[in-house]
């Protein structure tokens, strides 16, 4: 049986940046919750950060990682990167649904790093570090398309 990595958020734990969640409700998801598929993480709290803590961005010229109030926090997100990567590794993970526009999280689109509330086209530092190792990651907006990947797996192992 495929596992799948998630966000923590996704699973309504408090542990967004401002102290909340992300609780995601769809039919799939609560399958796989019964089916005991979901191993979740935040890879920020994973990192060491606290909830709440401060909104941060990836500063497009450097690629660090930057509070609103100017506090480099890259080491912080490395290390929750590099930690998701080891639950995934050890649990045999090869799919991640994470959420989108995070710093740490987001397969498609990050916030500019410029605190403006404008999204670009990029990856969070988890996704990142998670593609680099044959983990595709899906947000929030592509649950189909990981559902679709979950089938194209099964019908591969059973080939």
């Amino acid at each position: 049986m495929e596992k799948i990595f998630i966000s923590a958020c996704f699973m309504g734990e408090n542990v967004r940046y401002d102290g909340g969640h992300q609780s995601l409700t769809h039919q799939v998801i609560e399958r796989w919750k019964k089916e005991n598929r979901l191993v979740s993480g935040c890879p920020e709290c994973l990192g060491g950060l606290p909830v709440p803590r401060e909104p941060a961005e990836i500063q497009q010229k450097d690629k660090k990682i930057i509070t609103l109030q100017g506090v480099d926090v890259t080491e912080n997100f490395n290390n929750g990167a590099s930690k998701a990567l080891s639950i995934c590794l050890k649990n045999n993970i090869k799919f991640a649904l994470l959420k989108e526009s995070s710093p740490s999280c987001g397969s498609n689109t990050i916030y500019n790093g410029e605190f403006s509330n404008t999204k670009i086209v990029g990856q969070g530092i988890t996704t990142q570090v998670l593609t680099k190792h044959n983990i595709t990651v899906f947000s929030e907006k592509t649950i189909d398309a990981l559902i679709d990947a979950l089938i194209d797996a099964i019908n591969d192992s059973e080939t």
